[in-house]
């Protein structure tokens, strides 16, 4: 997907939504450039001072701190550091939440 909000994503990177108070970390990124959307609106570095958008509806079910989220290929994978309420999207498919496996129980 060719998009001018595309850009190349390093490991530790921080972006945030220009539609919630969402804000993700780098924690694995893909070779290439990556279009990452937040409620359906471009993410810019954190601590851009960019113009706020609205959120699109139908991705306002929102994000939470401390959870990681990966694309489908599981080449992408974002931590969760601030909570917003917009949905997390990469080069246009939408983002799923990270399964967290158990610990072994110790006895």
């Amino acid at each position: 997907m060719s998009d001018n909000s595309a850009i190349e994503l390093k490991t530790g990177a921080r972006l945030a939504s220009i539609v919630c108070d969402g804000e993700v970390m780098v924690v694995a990124a893909p070779d290439g450039a990556v279009a990452m959307t937040c409620g359906g609106a471009p993410m810019v570095a954190s601590g851009t001072d960019a113009p706020r958008a609205d959120i699109d509806p139908d991705q306002a079910v929102g994000i939470q701190i401390g959870k990681r989220y990966v694309n489908e290929e599981g080449t992408l994978e974002v931590l969760c550091v601030k909570a917003g309420e917009g949905q997390l999207g990469a080069n246009g498919e939408l983002m799923l939440q990270k399964d967290t496996k158990k610990l072994p129980k110790t006895d």
